[in-house]
């Protein structure tokens, strides 16, 4: 225990550091494995299936990207006939993107595999630890959200 209370601020974020790309990595290799071009195409249709149609700004916000780069994941997806955008029916100056046929059947048939593979990731921790793990990474989130106000 003696130990753990030496470990620094900057070894901790190195290892939170370094496990984030290695996961990362994962992530978007399992991603290319079903066929799309980056997370961020998987992620907008993962988006949609839950959510329902939103508008640009709203999917970048809940994803944490700028608009910019969910314009450009957007009009890829829409290129290929996964998405569609229309005007919104109570309000005609907002822009819906919302998912067609084909970008429902993709995203069905690629969110259980995808979620598989995330489950793979974690197998290393038992339940307990993965308890733990929540909590701890939702404190350390929370505490440097608060630093940045």
């Amino acid at each position: 225990m003696a130990q753990a209370q030496n470990i620094k601020g900057e070894h901790l974020f190195l290892l939170l550091y370094k496990a984030a790309k290695a996961v990362d990595i994962y992530d978007q290799r399992s991603v290319k494995e079903l066929g799309f071009d980056s997370f961020s195409d998987f992620a907008v249709l993962e988006h949609l299936k839950a959510k329902g149609p939103q508008p640009v700004n709203t999917i970048a916000q809940s994803m944490m990207l700028t608009s910019g780069s969910m314009t450009t994941a957007v009009d890829r997806a829409e290129k290929k006939g996964l998405v569609a955008r229309s005007r919104d029916p109570d309000d005609g100056r907002i822009v819906l993107v919302s998912l067609t046929q084909a970008g429902r059947s993709l995203i069905d048939a690629s969110f259980d595999i995808h979620a598989a593979n995330l489950e793979r990731l974690f197998t290393c921790l038992t339940r307990d630890e993965k308890l733990a793990f929540a909590r701890l990474v939702k404190k350390v989130g929370k505490t440097a959200e608060a630093l940045n106000l």
